[in-house]
């Protein structure tokens, strides 16, 4: 070990420089660099993405062209161009017939060098038949007998970037291999054994050198073991940050019940079982000794804030106080209206905090919370300012996650002593995405509806049919009900989202008459939103205009239409978190999704989907092997990983293994002091999981 560095000595070759590798000068290196490919290491897992079958062939006959030769050839007369501008010919002969080699911009007498007529020479490139004759055009190889052997029989094709060539590549490649240590195993021997996958070294010889496009697949033993290693280092930092949370003290928290008693009693329905199991498996960790690190995943409408009050009453039974944080305020004041009535029938005193909160009003608020009259506070970020204590803070509840930083999560748990965290999401996540952003925390998912929710009735509507859309509005209005329509998100270059929307605003209030449609958009001042959106939630206007700020949460039981303009530029979320904004109420519920044709044969799908079902995690997976993972959380807040060789959308159940394994793992050997739990941290410096290296010489 390096006392300067801390990491092993085995893995120094792998992060010197680039340009100590054959083939890599300071621009290649540079190229390199802008493709995020810094030092040997980041080369050694940038693999091909395909190959070229160069197999020595007797003659260019046995391939069906256009395809890729190599054949060997006596070389026959030379050509030169009588005229600027046209093309240098050789004539060769292979075993059984004559071909042309076919040059462009040449230089005769280099070509004369490289290829003198008489001598014996085995090229390698595309064969393309032009007026009935076989050419052959700039061959990739062209090399005597003797050094022909240089050419792979199967010859790897790797991303390129910049200047680089793939020659270049595969020199650079070539010494890198040609360095690569042995490393001890870090895989659990029986699954090692069960997937027949190679060892490390042996493996990105597989990669880097295939024999045949089977290899360059990634269900090529050799690419899943590497994409293994990769998902393997990256659930080992989620299970070290787990750890250590387990190792910090926390406080038991456990309730008598009497209050969730009250509000069981009070219900009209019985919670379904998704909710029954999510409460018993938060109040169990609750009582543990140590803090409690919870996701909890529920599809539109499953019934979350019911799970969340249980959890928060448990809190106040033990004698604490609980708290609830919504992103914004339309949110705060909904959690608000939905807690409101079961807390008055548990006997508990519940209030609001947000930044509309001023002088002496917000004074006795914090005066009441500091002395524990308020025992479940509800509130935005205003509950992260300093002033704001608590007597005594057990559980704070976190609603949707991705628009708090993880350091605010622990600015919440610094409020009182080792508080419990729960997070929840109403945005359905595929399981491997969900493993990989939240690995570290222990997921409820509610994946049934509470009864009393109406199915929503969903229709493809092509745009050219708005004036009939806008008539059966008329008609709905008239008979009391409302709608949501929202309006598509542009692109720049033609109008912003706020046009579209006051544009669309303008038309149905020509249409339906003033005072029935509301209007709200991203850049209205806060106030002004919260007014529109009141008014609608208050039913004084019947129709309300929105860009997508109402996508996650409003609740509006009377509103049972929704239209979504130009449907097919959203994403199969995103059009599910819209659609679940209705059929919250007794009435039947429609979700018009209006398309301009013709769609794309991608945009079809995920409509069609939209129509087929309307269970968020079905939709969420669909999403993922459609778009892609970045697209699905929208990378830049997802804190997902950046895997080189992994893929979290075809290699899902990697992910699942990973997070068992790596749980197991220090489970049994919590400071990684055993062979594989050795060989396992080799494996995190390797890929440079530098906060589990931290939490490793901490712990």
């Amino acid at each position: 070990m390096s006392a300067q560095t801390g990491r092993p000595e085995v893995l120094w070759p792998l992060f010197g420089t680039l340009e100590a590798l054959d083939g890599i000068g300071p621009k290649s290196a540079e190229a390199l660099a802008n493709a995020q490919i810094e030092k040997p290491r980041d080369l050694l897992f940038t693999l091909p993405n395909s190959g070229v079958d160069r197999s020595r062939r007797a003659s260019i006959l046995e391939v069906q062209a256009p395809a890729v030769c190599t054949v060997e050839v006596t070389v026959g007369a030379h050509n030169a161009p009588s005229q600027r501008g046209r093309p240098y010919r050789v004539m060769v002969e292979d075993a059984q017939t004559t071909f042309q080699l076919v040059f462009f911009r040449s230089h005769g007498d280099y070509l004369r060098k490289q290829l003198p007529t008489g001598q014996r020479r085995v090229v390698s490139g595309k064969v393309e038949m032009f007026d009935s004759i076989a050419q052959m055009v700039h061959p990739d190889h062209i090399l005597t007998p003797d050094e022909a052997e240089q050419i792979p029989p199967y010859e790897p094709v790797y991303p390129l970037t910049g200047s680089l060539t793939q020659k270049a590549m595969f020199r650079a490649t070539r010494d890198l291999l040609a360095m690569v240590p042995e490393l001890p195993e870090w895989i659990d021997p029986a699954l090692h054994q069960k997937e027949g996958w190679p060892a490390w070294n042996e493996a990105l010889h597989q990669a880097h050198r295939p024999m045949s496009s089977a290899q360059v697949a990634p269900t090529s033993p050799a690419r899943h073991r590497l994409a293994y290693d990769e998902v393997l280092a990256h659930q080992l930092t989620l299970a070290l940050a787990r750890a250590q949370l387990r190792r910090s003290r926390g406080r038991v928290t456990r309730g008598d019940g009497t209050r969730q008693r009250k509000v069981l009693a009070a219900l009209e329905f019985s919670p379904t079982g998704a909710q029954t199991r999510a409460v018993a498996e938060i109040a169990e960790d609750m009582a543990q000794p140590h803090r409690m690190n919870r996701l909890l995943q529920g599809d539109v409408g499953s019934g979350k804030t019911f799970v969340a009050l249980m959890a928060l009453l448990a809190a106040v039974e033990a004698g604490g106080q609980g708290v609830m944080m919504a992103p914004t305020e339309i949110l705060a004041r909904q959690h608000l209206d939905g807690l409101r009535p079961l807390a008055d029938q548990a006997g508990v005193v519940l209030d609001l905090l947000t930044g509309r909160d001023k002088g002496a009003a917000r004074r006795s608020k914090l005066e009441a919370l500091a002395a524990g009259n308020i025992q479940i506070l509800v509130g935005t970020h205003a509950v992260f300012q300093k002033d704001v204590v608590f007597r005594d803070l057990r559980l704070a509840i976190i609603d949707e996650q991705h628009r708090f930083g993880v350091a605010q999560r622990m600015e919440l748990g610094a409020k009182g002593e080792a508080v419990d965290v729960l997070v929840m999401t109403a945005t359905p996540i595929p399981r491997s995405l969900a493993l990989a952003q939240y690995g570290d925390m222990d997921v409820s998912v509610l994946d049934e509806k509470p009864p009393g929710r109406t199915p929503v009735t969903t229709a493809l509507v092509a745009t050219a049919k708005m004036d009939q859309v806008i008539e059966r509005l008329r008609a709905a209005v008239a008979e009391g009900r409302q709608c949501y329509w929202v309006c598509p998100l542009v692109e720049e270059s033609e109008v912003s989202d706020m046009t579209a929307a006051e544009e669309r605003y303008k038309r149905l209030r020509a249409a339906l008459g003033e005072g029935v449609v509301g209007l709200v958009h991203g850049q209205m001042p806060p106030a002004d939103k919260d007014a529109a959106m009141a008014r609608f939630v208050s039913g004084d206007t019947k129709v309300l205009v929105a860009t997508t700020v109402i996508e996650v949460g409003v609740n509006v039981p009377n509103a049972s239409i929704m239209v979504i303009e130009r449907a097919e530029s959203f994403g199969l979320a995103q059009l599910h978190q819209l659609r679940g904004r209705v059929g919250r109420g007794a009435a039947q519920s429609t979700c018009l999704l209006l398309y301009q044709a013709p769609l794309s044969e991608n945009g079809r799908q995920r409509l069609e989907i939209m129509r087929e079902t309307e269970d968020g995690f079905r939709i969420s997976e669909e999403d993922l092997a459609m778009r892609g993972a970045g697209d699905v959380i929208g990378t830049a807040q997802s804190g997902l990983p950046r895997f080189r060789i992994a893929d979290l959308e075809r290699q899902a159940a990697l992910m699942a293994v990973a997070q068992t394994d790596a749980r197991k793992l220090l489970h049994d050997d919590p400071t990684l002091e055993s062979d594989r739990g050795r060989a396992a941290r080799v494996l995190l410096w390797l890929m440079e999981q530098d906060k589990a290296i931290r939490l490793i010489s901490v712990g």
